[in-house]
């Protein structure tokens, strides 16, 4: 079967691109963490753990489990300060998703 003419000339995915984007969608593919990450991308300054867990409504070993993996795909920042842990988010990485879903669909060139 042919495919259409506009189809041949997309961009194509490079394997080392979709690696990336499959390690941060796998980091993303749980409900809990994506509550996580969203009161940390909408609060107005850093935030502490305890701060997390009164807005997400989990346990402290939970949230921390997910800050953790959320810190390993680089979404956000831990900083410690004194007996404190800071978290802000990686507004880099964010602003990466929508180019990131661009290459997925062959919309965009790498």
């Amino acid at each position: 079967m042919n495919k259409p003419a506009d189809t041949l000339s997309r961009p194509t995915l490079a394997a080392a691109d979709a690696d990336e984007f499959a390690s941060w969608f796998r980091c993303l593919a749980d409900a809990t963490r994506l509550l996580v990450l969203n009161a940390v991308a909408t609060a107005p300054a850093a935030m502490t753990v305890g701060e997390i867990v009164d807005r997400v409504g989990v346990g402290q070993s939970t949230v921390s489990h997910h800050l953790r993996v959320l810190a390993e795909e680089r979404f956000i920042h831990m900083q410690t300060a004194g007996t404190r842990t800071l978290i802000t988010v990686n507004h880099n990485c964010l602003q990466e998703f929508p180019q990131a879903a661009a290459l997925i669909m062959g919309l965009e060139s790498p």
